[in-house]
Parts: C-alpha cells; structure tokens; sequence
C-alpha cells in the first residue's frame, strides 16, 4: 500500500519539514566509501584529513545526498513514485563530519501532467539537507515521476 503523495496532492511552494533525523556515523562514511570505490583519503584517512582545511575527514558527498533525499522518501513518495527523472542543481555548501545529525527539508517548485503517461505527473522539488546547527549542508533540485491519484469506482 502506498503511503507517499501523488501527484495531485503536491502544492507548488509548499514547503515539507521532514521529521526523520539521521546522526552519520564514521561507519557510515567508510563502508559508503569502500563500497562506491572512493578511496579519497579524506575520507578514509585520519592522519591525512588532518593536514586537510578541514583537520578531520569529511563525509563522503555522495553518501549525503542519498541521505538527504532518502529522508524524503516516507513523507512523498513511498509506494507512488515512479521513478526519478534527474537532479538539476547539486551543491555542498558546508562539509558533514562524523557525527553530525542531519534533517530534511523540500519545497516544492513546480509539477506538470506528464506529456507522455496520462496517469503520471513530473514533480519539481528543493531537497535542503541540515545539520543539527541548522546549517545547510547539501542543496539539490530533483525531478521525479509521481503517479497521478488512481480512479475510484464509486
């Protein structure tokens, strides 16, 4: 059963405070790491990240934004999305460190009926994720396929 949104039920500028929060381990950001082959040692080296402009590693970016969309996922579109269509903006204005708590938050831009599948909608979302100074640390664009509100026979 679906518990996301459809299509007809984003609001344009309506903005989504997502209570998930998630605290990224140093677990984390080594097993992303290793498993995407990033072998970048400010990510996995300790003693390297130090005489880095950050004096400690950092959080793999990749790992950040699947965490900051993934947060999304239980308020919008769980169960009623049909796909994502591509990711316009990314950006990193701030690093995530071992230990930050982040959240999300969306807004939504713009939707449109999808011109090829009348039961789908193209949906145009902000995703900022937060760390617990409420700091922005990753800001992207996303594009996704929703499904359009299944008839009912009534």
């Amino acid at each position: 059963m679906a518990t996301g949104m459809y299509y007809e039920d984003f609001i344009v500028g309506e903005t989504v405070e997502h209570p998930l929060r998630r605290t990224v381990t140093e677990a984390d950001n080594t097993w992303f790491s290793a498993l995407t082959m990033n072998p970048q040692p400010l990510h996995m080296d300790e003693e390297f990240a130090k005489t880095s402009s950050f004096g400690q590693r950092i959080v793999n970016s990749i790992f950040t934004l699947g965490l900051v969309t993934g947060m999304t996922v239980y308020d919008m579109t769980l169960g009623t999305t049909l796909g994502n269509l591509g990711f316009t903006e990314i950006n990193f204005p701030r690093p995530v460190f071992h230990g930050d708590t982040l959240r999300s938050r969306t807004t939504v831009i713009s939707k449109r009926e999808s011109k090829s599948n009348p039961a789908a909608g193209i949906v145009t979302a902000r995703h900022e994720g937060l760390n617990q100074h409420d700091k922005i640390v990753c800001d992207c664009v996303r594009v996704f396929l929703m499904q359009r509100r299944p008839a009912t026979d009534e």
